[in-house]
């Protein structure tokens, strides 16, 4: 069984979802439908409660609550190449498409591959996929929406360090 918790954020209510022991999802309302799940509080969304309250208020957290990344080996390479960008910096699906292309031996990879599995992350903002922009700086597509993503950029790049 699958647990819920819900944390109220600057910009606006998000949901996290945990296995009893790792976060698995977090979502903002809207988002994802929800599947009939328990509501308990469990010490997972106490250290995710903490992360976010560092992060949106201003802090660089220097933790990562226990999460669980649950997909195909392709869509893990790509978040663990999200958890990788620092805060505050931004990169281009791109540049995550050369990385991978690299890693793996090949000549290139697809941008839109990128993408895809950037649109999949189940934990966004810690594992942080609005740092990943469109050639030349564009803000592109983001689950919760561009104005989430830019008020997410504008927080971290006024608190960086």
């Amino acid at each position: 069984m699958n647990f819920l918790y819900r944390y109220d954020s600057p910009i606006g209510p998000l949901t996290m979802e945990s296995d009893g022991e790792s976060l698995i999802g977090l979502w903002f309302d809207g988002q994802k439908f929800n599947e009939a799940r328990e509501d308990k509080y469990l010490p997972v969304f106490s250290a995710t409660a903490r992360w976010l309250d560092l992060y949106f208020g201003g802090a660089q957290p220097d933790f990562t609550p226990p999460i669980s990344l649950r997909d195909s080996e392709f869509r893990r390479e790509v978040w663990n190449l999200l958890l990788a960008i620092p805060y505050g910096e931004t990169t281009t699906y791109g540049e995550l498409a050369a990385q991978i292309a690299k890693a793996r031996g090949m000549a290139k990879m697809s941008a839109q591959a990128i993408g895809g599995a950037v649109g999949h992350n189940p934990v966004p903002i810690i594992v942080p996929c609005h740092r990943v922009v469109g050639k030349n700086g564009t803000l592109t597509g983001y689950g919760g929406g561009l104005e989430k993503k830019k008020f997410l950029l504008a927080l971290e790049s006024r608190n960086r360090k």
